[in-house]
């Protein structure tokens, strides 16, 4: 994993406006354009990993209990899907961090693939 992976968009926005020595007063300032979009960054949008599909009868759903095993119809190792507000915008990997899982988006989809 490279550092940039590693970095948060704070640090990633301080490391840009740092080397740009010609505009240090702008460093406070938001980019151009990002106050047009301030309207719907409150907007809530429904963010799904999905990690397979299956098909269950009623029947098996209900026999389902703790410990037991779901078939999915991926591969271990393969890439899951990132959905946004169920459009199929990434496909990533899971990862651990620390205690919690996360998701590291390793390619993004363009367009109605």
């Amino acid at each position: 994993m490279s550092d940039t992976e590693n970095m948060d968009w704070q640090e990633l926005d301080q490391g840009d406006t740092a080397s740009d020595t010609g505009n240090q007063e702008k460093s406070n300032e938001e980019p151009e354009g990002a106050g047009d979009l301030e309207a719907v960054f409150d907007v809530p949008v429904k963010v799904s990993a999905v990690l397979g599909i299956t098909n269950l009868t009623v029947s098996q759903l209900l026999k389902l209990g703790s410990g037991s095993v779901v078939e999915l119809d991926r591969k271990v190792g393969e890439a899951i899907d990132i959905y946004v507000n169920n459009r199929l915008v990434a496909r990533g990997e899971v990862v651990l961090l620390e205690e919690k899982l996360g998701i590291t988006m390793t390619e993004i989809i363009k367009g109605n693939e």
